[in-house]
């Protein structure tokens, strides 16, 4: 059941890092969660999602550190684990700090890349995250600049990537098998993959008309929205005032899936597909697919639908068949089967330990 009276205004009025981040505050994650979300010591709440965990179990865990293969995160593609089979703590933070809201992402890829030193696991991370970067685009990403952004899963995360010796993917993590209790914890919060600064940024400049002065703000349709913790962070997002007109989300998911943490109270309980075609199959609007099932075939045709010119896709970036499709990368998919947009930019999103997660943006190709 759904925490009943969380109030995320509220939550992120309080929030800090120094208070509810393990890195900052010493204290263990289930404590931090449960005082960030008004959960009490004695919470027997079960997080289902790919198994199942309470918060009490995780810390367990946890405190299991490396046993039974638990941080076993590098390996080659039989499974294998490969040497170095740890990053350092300096590896994880060079690492993470590619997601600082104040960085321009391109720029912090290549000193990323740049100082990486050879036979470390941060050179095979680099190389493959500079190889999966794609960008055609010209003004999305934000530039260098002090900035400041609070982003409770982001800093949640960042202690996750820490505590379990995650340096971030290279090829062979599309091989994968195991993860960790905190994800559930995570997914249940905060939704299946995190927001960076970058890609709220993203989807924001997207959304902004050709003609300000004339017309509209594009509306985001977050379809699938989940949790809506996406759609939260978009409607906080900070706009760089007159540039920027204030953004239009709207959130529609079915609302077959249960979580514990529920950031916005206006979802629109309907199939994706049913939304498209009460509304003029999306003309004019940005698609937005957070984690999109790869069963069941609902990326497919919610694709195909879509008659607006840009779709923002946030999801696997490897073959491991974990969102979108099962055989193949939504930019696979999308270049086999919708002739008419071309993919503009393939970023890095902060990814869980043994995950690759990526932000793609589609837009129509200009006739």
């Amino acid at each position: 059941m759904a925490l009943r009276n969380f109030d995320p205004d509220a939550l992120f009025e309080k929030w800090s890092d120094k208070e509810f981040s393990p890195i900052h505050s010493g204290k263990p994650l289930a404590r931090c969660i449960g005082e960030a979300f008004d959960i009490p010591p004695t919470d027997q709440y079960v997080y289902r999602a790919q198994g199942e965990t309470t918060l009490h179990i995780t810390e367990r865990a946890i405190s299991g550190k490396r046993a039974r293969g638990m941080h076993n995160w590098y390996h080659d593609d039989s499974g294998a684990p490969i040497e170095p089979q740890h990053p350092s703590q300096e590896e994880v933070a060079a690492y993470t700090s590619l997601f600082d809201p104040s960085l321009n992402l391109p720029k912090a890829l290549n000193g990323f890349k740049s100082q990486s030193k050879p036979n470390t696991i941060r050179k095979q991370v680099a190389e493959h995250l500079s190889s999966r970067f794609h960008n055609t685009t010209n003004g999305l990403l934000p530039a260098k600049k002090d900035r400041k952004h609070v982003n409770p899963y982001l800093s949640l995360w960042t202690y996750s990537s820490h505590e379990l010796e995650w340096a971030g993917p290279i090829p062979s993590t599309s091989h994968t098998k195991i993860s960790h209790h905190i994800l559930p914890i995570f997914y249940h919060h905060f939704g299946c993959i995190v927001p960076s600064y970058a890609a709220l940024h993203v989807l924001a400049k997207l959304a902004q008309p050709a003609k300000p002065s004339k017309e509209a703000v594009r509306p985001i349709l977050d379809v699938g929205s989940g949790n809506g913790y996406w759609t939260y962070m978009l409607r906080r997002f900070p706009l760089p005032a007159p540039e920027m007109k204030t953004l239009d989300v709207r959130p529609i998911d079915s609302g077959l899936s249960e979580y514990r943490v529920s950031w916005i109270k206006d979802t629109i309980k309907m199939d994706g597909k049913e939304y498209l075609r009460r509304n003029e199959n999306g003309k004019g609007t940005v698609l937005l697919l957070v984690y999109p099932q790869a069963t069941g075939d609902f990326t497919g045709p919610i694709l195909r639908l879509f008659e607006g010119d840009t779709v923002v896709v946030a999801g696997t970036q490897n073959e491991n068949g974990f969102t979108a499709f099962q055989d193949q990368g939504v930019d696979q998919w999308v270049e086999k089967n919708l002739k008419a947009f071309e993919l503009t930019l393939r970023m890095p999103l902060p990814s869980f330990a043994g995950k690759d997660e990526a932000l793609f943006v589609f837009q129509r190709k200009k006739a």
